[in-house]
């Protein structure tokens, strides 16, 4: 069996390399892979290119940065979220496009529209909010009874509907009130 410090060869490289440039395996009779790890590595991404798959592309990172295989920039460690589970201890997006998924992921689960739709609303509405035309459309209004997108608001507007309930009711006494036109009850 070879030790850490002893020389093997790696037969598709044909170089001489120390037995740390190979990774273990017990079946084999020196405990060590044929291949070193350089060759196995690149062996291993030329199959999974001619699979079809994507392949993770072999970036030189600094220490104390991490690459983002969604935005293909390398960034420091402050601008990735922590995980636990994972091996190097953080998540696999970075801040950024962790958040620009999160908003897609939203708006797909919440009202079964993509980015692209909303924009194009938000373009019909001339980008004002669609009840006061003053503030820039930003929130999505939908009806909670149906699920159905009514269309894209300011933050105030879409939350004024939602407090009084999306009744139309209610909204009509409040626009009655709000003309001056008192409502009182018939008791």
């Amino acid at each position: 069996m070879l030790g850490k410090q002893d020389v093997k060869r790696c037969p598709r490289c044909k170089d001489d390399k120390p037995g740390t440039a190979f990774a273990r395996n017990r079946a084999m009779r020196d405990g060590l892979q044929v291949y070193c790890r350089e060759c196995a590595s690149s062996y291993h991404q030329t199959r999974q290119v001619a699979r079809g798959r994507s392949v993770r592309p072999r970036v030189d990172v600094p220490a104390e940065h991490k690459y983002c295989r969604t935005c293909g920039e390398i960034k420091p460690h402050s601008e990735w979220t922590r995980n636990r589970s994972a091996s190097d201890g953080f998540a696999t997006l970075c801040k950024s496009c962790k958040a620009v998924k999160g908003r897609q992921h939203h708006l797909k689960r919440h009202y079964g529209i993509t980015e692209a739709e909303r924009d194009v609303m938000i373009a019909a509405q001339g980008g004002l909010c669609a009840i006061c035309r003053k503030a820039p459309a930003a929130h999505v209004d939908h009806c909670h009874a149906t699920g159905k997108v009514r269309g894209v608001l300011c933050f105030n507007c879409n939350s004024a509907i939602g407090k009084l309930g999306d009744d139309p009711d209610v909204i009509r006494r409040a626009i009655a009130y709000v003309e001056g036109n008192s409502w009182k009850p018939t008791l």
